[in-house]
């Protein structure tokens, strides 16, 4: 049976990214999945994700941010596919929020290239948008939108093309014990010197006893509304990605003719992400047109063309964790993307490479022992 020097297991963004970057450092890798790169019950399949600079005061995810736009540029230059749309991220707040005049002071510092605009600046920029007095907003002309998906199976491709092998198969849940010599699929296994669990939403179900109570699927919806025919108001360039940080909602142009999305950034409620099906609550409908009503009235009546649930992964204050197990050490855990870390994908993957190879600074904020049972989200 032949031992590889680095198994990953789940071919979502992180570790997707992970097993290209173990590969690019001289490593022989093995990466697993279950139902598939980016597929249907991922955190990183559907549609887009949104790519943004503006974290608060937090310049640790500015900084990643950066270098992970200039990876995925590259990737889509490398390979000719469309994996990034630059509609510019518009980030609206409200006076006398302390989040969004840090984001302001953030990209200031960093050297991230953005325009503060008040509201009526806005309006004669954007008059798709129906917005009170006190909303002003931060735009980031060189941010955008990822499209997930196809961003993902590019990513697998890459590392495929690169020596990495690819395997659709189910994992048993280990036992770590010291140390972890090789996983069991349902047919063979896979032994490795290093193992990286990169499960998104199923890590609670791998490692029950360590994650069940420290990471949290919640059920997250999305809604695609189709704008009115010959209406290119929605659609970049004239339409930017948006994120109104008061309503705990965003949304992203009309998109490749795939419509116009908006989804409630607000947590939902738990999901298995095996077993639950895939349908939004009515209620949900409701709330998201009374919404897109007051925000964008010449959508009011536009018909809902398409649903979707996904899931975001939280951890407990929206850090990632990205550590050794505690009881293997040759095993890493690597997930809590909750629900901003899509865009993190090849920092994140470097990141790991580099920890995995006993280099790189360790992050304390990645770190296990800083996730809680309590949930105090601190990261947007």
């Amino acid at each position: 049976m032949k031992t590889w020097d680095a198994a990953v297991i789940g071919a979502g963004c992180f570790g997707a990214w992970t097993a290209w970057s173990l590969r690019r450092k001289g490593l022989s890798v093995v990466l697993v999945d279950k139902y598939g790169p980016a597929n249907a019950r991922s955190s990183s399949g559907g549609e887009s994700r949104i790519i943004r600079m503006g974290y608060g005061p937090d310049e640790l995810y500015t900084r990643m941010s950066l270098r992970s736009l200039d990876a995925w540029q590259r990737l889509g230059g490398e390979t000719g596919e469309l994996l990034f749309h630059p509609t510019g991220v518009l980030w609206l707040g409200r006076t006398g929020d302390p989040y969004t005049a840090d984001t302001l002071a953030t990209l200031a510092r960093v050297g991230v290239r953005h325009e503060a605009l008040g509201a009526n600046e806005i309006r004669a920029r954007y008059p798709q948008f129906v917005l009170d007095d006190d909303v002003w907003g931060i735009f980031e002309p060189e941010s955008g939108a990822l499209m997930a998906r196809r961003a993902v199976q590019a990513v697998v491709r890459e590392a495929v093309r690169a020596g990495v092998e690819y395997r659709t198969a189910a994992v048993a849940p280990p036992e770590p014990r010291g140390r972890l010599p090789a996983l069991r699929t349902d047919d063979a296994e896979i032994a490795a010197g290093m193992f990286v669990f990169a499960c998104g939403p199923w890590l609670p179900k791998v490692f029950p006893d360590l994650l069940g109570a420290r990471i949290f699927p919640t059920r997250q919806e999305v809604f695609f509304f189709g704008p009115p025919p010959g209406d290119e108001r929605f659609a970049p360039p004239r339409m930017p990605t948006w994120i109104d940080f008061g309503a705990e909602i965003y949304g992203l142009p009309d998109l490749e003719a795939r419509g116009f999305k908006l989804a409630p950034d607000r947590h939902g409620g738990p999901i298995d992400p095996d077993l639950d099906e895939r349908l939004v609550a009515a209620a949900s409908v409701e709330r998201v047109r009374a919404f897109l009503a007051r925000r964008f009235p010449a959508l009011a009546s536009a018909p809902l063309v398409e649903t979707r649930v996904c899931q975001y992964e939280n951890t407990s204050n929206g850090d990632f964790l990205i550590d050794r197990h505690p009881d293997a050490d040759n095993a890493w855990l690597v997930g809590g993307g909750s629900g901003h870390g899509f865009k993190h994908g090849p920092a994140v993957g470097e990141y790991v490479a580099e920890r995995l190879l006993g280099g790189g600074i360790p992050e304390p904020r990645f770190g296990l022992v800083t996730k809680q049972a309590v949930k105090q989200r601190a990261v947007f």
